[in-house]
């Protein structure tokens, strides 16, 4: 396997022009490489090669050992840290492994990148500079859901149907969801219960919350639960999500084998019960301003 290096000498103050090209299918090429040219200032530059003289390199190494390689652009953050800009990285893998050695060098640090987490829009990865165990953040560990226990004035509580092959299936329960970024756990479960159910609600208190482990995506899990006043009642439900939903009273709801199974959630209910009759009391929201 072997890449190719085109090296040309020009007059002048500046140093040879470089360009790359593939001769074969060497690890880490594309099918058609062009690195962007560039011009070394280094006038007394002599390579003894003549003008167009190609040499061959028997490596998957891009550049050539005498050339000076750029350096990454980046900041120092407030911890001490480097950060590089993304957006002017090397367009191949090849480029950006040798110019990243480059500016490790010179940072004094060797390569060790891991992942920390993604987002839609870039993948975040870290290398932890001190000779020393890490002590960085871990990306985000918890997903937070919100749970909506919305009861009218004859006692009857809200509860739905889920389409999914979860071991909630076929189980009457309080609606639930995620929260959306930036979004607050009262409005999410407002949104949440107007788009499962059609019913709009407002806000009255945070009541509960649940913590578990290893759920999806092998992270934990957070759900709080929000005592909801209907403002509507005629129940349409999002069939790509719902298979059902009803008003339904509170003994048919924890007589479920499901509530008997799972204690937690059953006592999350009784204490839902608790607050709309006045015996307990949860938190309201307050905006700071």
């Amino acid at each position: 396997m072997a890449s190719k290096v085109s090296i040309y000498q020009f007059p002048g103050s500046f140093g040879p022009k470089v360009s790359w090209s593939k001769s074969d299918t060497a690890i880490g090429f594309s099918k058609s490489i062009k690195s962007k040219q560039f011009f070394a200032k280094t006038p007394d530059f002599k390579l003894g090669f003549s003008p167009k003289q190609e040499v061959e390199v028997l490596s998957t190494k891009i550049m050539a050992p005498e050339l000076q390689v750029g350096l990454l652009n980046a900041w120092n953050d407030d911890y001490n840290g480097v950060v590089i800009e993304p957006t002017s990285l090397p367009s191949s893998a090849n480029a950006f492994a040798s110019v990243l050695k480059a500016s490790l060098s010179t940072w004094k640090y060797k390569e060790g990148f891991v992942y920390h987490h993604a987002e839609p829009a870039y993948v975040m990865l870290t290398y932890w500079i001190p000779d020393e165990p890490c002590v960085l953040p871990l990306g985000p560990s918890h997903q937070i859901g919100i749970a909506g226990f919305v009861i009218n004035d004859n006692k009857e509580i809200l509860v739905v149907k889920e389409k999914c092959s979860c071991s909630c299936y076929g189980v009457w329960k309080l609606p639930t969801g995620y929260i959306n970024k930036s979004e607050e756990l009262f409005s999410g479960a407002v949104r949440e219960v107007k788009e499962e159910i059609g019913i709009d609600t407002t806000f009255l208190e945070l009541v509960a919350f649940r913590h578990v482990h290893q759920v999806a995506f092998e992270k934990s899990d957070l759900l709080f639960v929000c005592m909801l006043k209907p403002l509507s009642f005629i129940i349409k439900i999002d069939e790509n999500e719902i298979q059902d939903a009803k008003w339904i009273t509170l003994d048919k709801l924890i007589s479920q084998q499901f509530y008997e199974e799972d204690q937690m959630l059953k006592r999350v209910i009784e204490v839902c019960m608790a607050t709309y009759e006045n015996r307990y009391s949860g938190f309201i929201s307050h905006q700071l301003t």
